[in-house]
């Protein structure tokens, strides 16, 4: 398999992503997918889960429209391997395109991606302005609430936690914690990023 490296990843994403709320995003989901894939058994494939999420939405901040459908001609730039390309196109499956989540990391993927957006808006109220300290039900009083967060789709969120055969608690908890692993270094490599 054609491994890119960290540094093509990120090159590719910040030729198609100037806003800052996208790369955080970017960011933040590369940690939660490192984080899952290693406390899921697959620490081998780390780096790929990683780099998977650091690219899911490589083409979202300036082909909305294409989303997903533009990504694999993007991706191309940096020959990807056809797994990752499944992989970031299948995030967006029921959505945006119909390409299925069927690996683990895919349907992590499908699942992460919109909570990590929901959890991310909520830490932002806190005093704290962290996860670190974010309770679960904390999170649901949020998710139960339609208007706040709008953007994230709920259904999305409870479909991926079916996908992975995991109660939407146990989704929820787990992404809490696999924020928490990368908070701090989401923070300060935004910082060198945008500066």
């Amino acid at each position: 398999m054609n491994q890119i490296s960290r540094q093509q990843a990120l090159y590719l994403l910040q030729k198609y992503n100037k806003e800052p709320f996208h790369i955080q995003h970017a960011l933040t989901v590369e940690g939660v997918m490192r984080y899952y894939a290693t406390a899921l058994g697959y620490e081998a494939d780390v780096d790929f889960w990683g780099l998977c999420g650091l690219l899911h939405d490589v083409d979202f901040e300036q082909y909305p429209a294409e989303h997903c459908r533009k990504a694999p001609e993007l991706l191309a730039e940096i020959q990807a391997p056809d797994e990752m390309v499944h992989a970031i196109c299948s995030h967006g499956y029921g959505l945006c395109c119909d390409v299925e989540p069927v690996h683990p990391m895919e349907k992590v993927l499908f699942a992460a991606d919109e909570l990590t957006g929901l959890i991310g808006a909520a830490a932002k109220m806190r005093p704290s302005k962290s996860v670190m300290d974010m309770e679960l039900s904390s999170l649901k009083k949020k998710f139960k609430d339609k208007k706040f967060a709008a953007g994230c789709s709920r259904d999305v969120i409870r479909q991926g936690a079916e996908r992975l055969g995991w109660s939407l608690d146990e989704l929820m908890e787990k992404t809490i914690l696999a924020m928490r692993s990368c908070e701090a270094s989401v923070a300060e490599e935004l910082e060198l990023l945008c500066k």
